[in-house]
């Protein structure tokens, strides 16, 4: 394990692996920020099919990571060389989701699920190796804090710089050039990184029996919950964030510049998230991060709309209440692991990050769905000037949306058991 190797290469490696989220979040954030707007504005599908479309794409990658849970955890194979394997396929099945034929729903639903099949199979190996490059709360709390830095390095780029080299390239150009970053980094982290082998603690044979005892994880269960309302309100907000700055504030260079300093304020925060979650603990940093959240909401929802220089400034800090939702969750679904094990005797590794995406990509389904839906029924036009009704419609979305979603995040992280020092005690006994 990393905390056992000397201490310098013990931090290049953790700093490499972390690197890997960046490549990820290239893939990702493209995803979660603009494939949605790319359906309905440039592809012109109807705001109800692309939220059809977008819905039933996210559903199928909650199923693929289930799957790509249930193989990694049977399998002999190690993580590193799963991950090693699926990034130049990733990075091609990438482009190809960008460049379907315009009005052809079908054909892009499969580029769709093409894609997010094989980043599940690329993704939840790498998330699983998390759990055995240490076992130190503290060494992991630092890892999600380095692997949520690359990421958000990654949201701002793509938020920027999508648009951009789209402007110049095309879509299926910006996703080439978003490929080559991000496939070679992958590559280098299959190759350099150790994966120190774990001996398994009585894991059921049968997937069934995996699931049973996963939902019999009540740390599992309950940080399932928070986190999929936590990264539906973030999905909600950030998708929302191109349609109120082009529709609402009249701004359309306005919603990729804000949707950036989200990415740059999430950046540089979470060192101090990382701090904090070190001091007092990831569960404490999410209640935390949970006010402060719904305080700047409550905030933004009674701004006038021609404010923008202070819904700017509002998205920035709702943007550092997600930073800390997503350094804790991933600080601390590694420690439910062991919790789980350390209760019944019963370890589920592999499959426990597939359950856990698979639950968070139902949850962004929902998301989409609902902002297909609601524009949908307000009677939305793309590209056109709105009614104020739609308008109305558009902001109350972004900010009523996450602010209930954050309530639930709020009381189910309030039901978790698992406190600074819980393993640690659970080990002495």
């Amino acid at each position: 394990m990393v905390t056992g190797l000397p201490h310098r290469r013990a931090t290049g490696s953790l700093v490499l692996f972390a690197s890997g989220d960046f490549a990820f979040n290239l893939f990702w954030q493209s995803i979660s920020l603009y494939l949605l707007f790319f359906y309905i504005d440039v592809l012109a599908l109807p705001p109800l099919v692309a939220g059809l479309v977008f819905m039933a794409g996210t559903v199928w990658d909650g199923i693929a990571d289930l799957i790509a849970g249930a193989v990694a955890e049977r399998t002999r194979l190690s993580y590193r060389r799963l991950v090693g394997w699926g990034a130049l396929p990733l990075g091609l099945a990438f482009v190809a989701m960008f460049a379907v034929p315009m009005h052809a729903a079908v054909w892009v639903l499969l580029a769709q699920m093409l894609c997010r099949t094989l980043y599940a199979f690329t993704n939840i190996p790498y998330s699983a190796w998390t759990t055995r490059l240490s076992d130190a709360p503290e060494v992991r709390t630092l890892l999600a804090g380095l692997r949520m830095m690359f990421g958000a390095a990654a949201a701002a780029l793509v938020a920027l710089g999508l648009p951009v080299l789209a402007a110049r390239y095309g879509y299926p150009g910006a996703a080439a050039v978003l490929a080559m970053l991000g496939v070679p980094l992958l590559v280098l982290v299959a190759r350099r990184v150790p994966e120190p082998q774990r001996a398994r603690t009585g894991a059921p044979a049968s997937l069934a029996g995996q699931l049973r005892a996963l939902l019999r994880n009540r740390a599992f269960v309950t940080l399932n919950i928070a986190a999929a309302s936590g990264g539906a309100a973030a999905a909600l907000l950030g998708q929302s964030v191109p349609y109120y700055y082009r529709y609402v504030v009249a701004d359309p260079a306005g919603g990729p510049h804000a949707l950036a300093a989200m990415g740059v304020a999430s950046a540089v925060i979470l060192p101090l998230w990382t701090l904090l979650a070190t001091r007092i603990g990831a569960r404490a940093a999410w209640l935390i991060a949970a006010l402060i959240g719904l305080i700047a909401l409550g905030l933004f929802a009674w701004q006038p709309l021609e404010a923008a220089r202070a819904a700017l400034a509002l998205l920035v800090v709702t943007s550092i209440a997600f930073a800390g939702f997503n350094l804790a969750a991933w600080a601390l679904l590694p420690a439910t692991v062991d919790w789980g094990g350390a209760q019944r005797g019963v370890r589920v590794e592999a499959l426990a990050f597939g359950a856990f995406a698979f639950v968070q990509k139902i949850a962004l389904a929902i998301g989409g769905l609902a902002i297909g839906a609601v524009y949908d029924a307000s009677g939305f036009v793309a590209g056109a000037a709105q009614a104020p009704a739609v308008a109305a419609t558009i902001r109350w979305l972004m900010l009523g949306g996450p602010a209930l979603l954050i309530a639930l995040s709020l009381a189910a992280m309030l039901a978790h058991p698992l406190r600074r020092h819980t393993l640690a005690e659970l080990r002495r006994a």
